[in-house]
């Protein structure tokens, strides 16, 4: 089995280092702030060694080799027989300027007078390489710190094989996720909100969910989705991915978008002899915390 290497990498605020943490925590030796030049003599040392020890890696902004090379260091180390993923980080503006605000901390970028806006832009430009690279992205901006931990535990505790298929619902009127391969839109569908009977509860619940089973077009829509899905995850699978995310929306990501992303989850996890996923997660971003 090839060597495990994982970087760690994104935006200030977002949760690289509660990622790293949490690798170490699952056995991973973690580095921090590894120049990117010195990575290809990391890889060949895990080669040589042949520890069954993963390692993890973070990688920032300050980082000062130049991030472009970043693409061939990766290939050289992959050539290597090391299994090498790169973790990114990141979250909307607005909640990474409100975590700086609430810590009272500098960004690491931040001049003399600079805002922290001003500075976000300027990593976003240095961190580009990583994230065009990045074999699995997660927007932190609606998770806390347990969240964050736990969704890094779900991904990466296991060895990679075959893709994680994740389904997100969420609420368009707090904005669509930032780490999505895909988004279906459920707005289309009858509305339980404007059901006084129904607002109260959720996609979970089972008033709502018989209103829905009773809906046509929810079952059509229901069905192509499903087919889209069978059709095109295995040539995902193919390509070497390490997660899919399925954003499943809504208005308000308590109703329609909640029903469906569970009952898409319910159906491939129950084909997971021949699902071309490995695992299968649900999350709702709208009735998390």
């Amino acid at each position: 089995m090839p060597q495990r290497l994982i970087i760690v990498s994104g935006l200030s605020g977002a949760g690289k280092s509660t990622a790293l943490r949490a690798l170490e925590d699952l056995g991973f030796y973690c580095v921090d702030n590894l120049p990117i030049a010195l990575l290809p003599a990391l890889g060949q040392e895990l080669t040589r060694s042949g520890a069954d020890t993963p390692a993890a890696v973070g990688i920032d902004a300050r980082n000062f080799s130049d991030l472009t090379a970043l693409p061939g260091i990766l290939k050289a180390i992959r050539d290597n027989a090391v299994d090498c993923q790169v973790l990114f980080f990141t979250a909307d503006r607005q909640t990474l300027i409100n975590r700086y605000n609430e810590t009272r901390r500098q960004h690491p970028l931040a001049g003399q007078g600079g805002s922290i806006s001003e500075a976000i832009d300027a990593e976003q430009a240095r961190l580009a390489p990583i994230a065009e690279l990045a074999d699995l992205c997660i927007d932190s901006s609606s998770l806390n710190i347990y969240q964050l931990r736990s969704s890094v535990r779900d991904l990466l505790s296991h060895g990679r094989q075959a893709p994680t298929l994740v389904f997100q619902s969420f609420g368009y009127k707090f904005g669509t996720p930032l780490d999505v391969d895909m988004v279906f839109d459920m707005r289309c569908l009858p509305n339980p909100h404007w059901d006084p009977a129904l607002r109260e509860f959720t996609g979970l619940d089972a008033p709502v969910r018989e209103f829905l089973d009773r809906q046509p077009d929810a079952q059509q829509l229901f069905a192509d989705i499903r087919q889209f899905l069978d059709n095109w995850l295995p040539r995902f699978a193919a390509s070497d991915r390490s997660q899919v995310t399925v954003g499943i929306g809504c208005t308000g990501g308590r109703h329609r978008s909640v029903y469906m992303a569970h009952r898409l989850g319910e159906h491939f996890r129950t084909r997971q002899d021949t699902n071309p996923a490995e695992r299968v997660l649900v999350r709702h971003r709208q009735l998390a915390g």
